[in-house]
C-alpha cells in the first residue's frame, strides 16, 4: 500500500497520549486507523441520514430489535477473542 507523508498540528497533551497508547504499533499505524475508524463512522452516518430519509425514522420495535442484534454480536465477538479462534474469513 502507497503511502504519503503529511505534516498535522495536534495538542500537545493528546499527542503524548496518543504516543503512549501507540506504543508498539507505531504512531502513524495508530493515526491511520483512528481515521479509518472516523471515515467509516462518517460514512455509516450518511447511509442512516439517507435510509431515514427514504424510509422514514425507526420505529422503537425497529431500534430494540437492532441493539439486540448488536449485543448478540458484541456476545460472540466476546466468545471468540476468549477462545483465541479466529477463522478464516471470519470477522475478529
Amino acid at each position: 500500500m502507497a503511502t504519503k507523508k503529511v505534516t498535522v498540528t495536534i495538542p500537545e497533551d493528546l499527542l503524548d497520549e496518543i504516543r503512549a497508547e501507540a506504543a508498539e504499533r507505531g504512531l502513524s499505524a495508530y493515526v491511520a486507523e483512528a481515521l479509518r475508524f472516523k471515515r467509516d463512522r462518517d460514512r455509516l452516518r450518511e447511509l442512516a441520514d439517507w435510509l431515514k430519509e427514504e424510509h422514514g425514522p425507526l420505529t422503537e420495535e425497529e431500534r430494540v430489535a437492532a441493539f439486540e442484534g448488536l449485543e448478540e454480536l458484541d456476545a460472540e465477538h466476546e466468545r471468540r477473542r476468549a477462545a483465541g479462534t479466529h477463522g478464516a474469513g471470519e470477522a475478529a
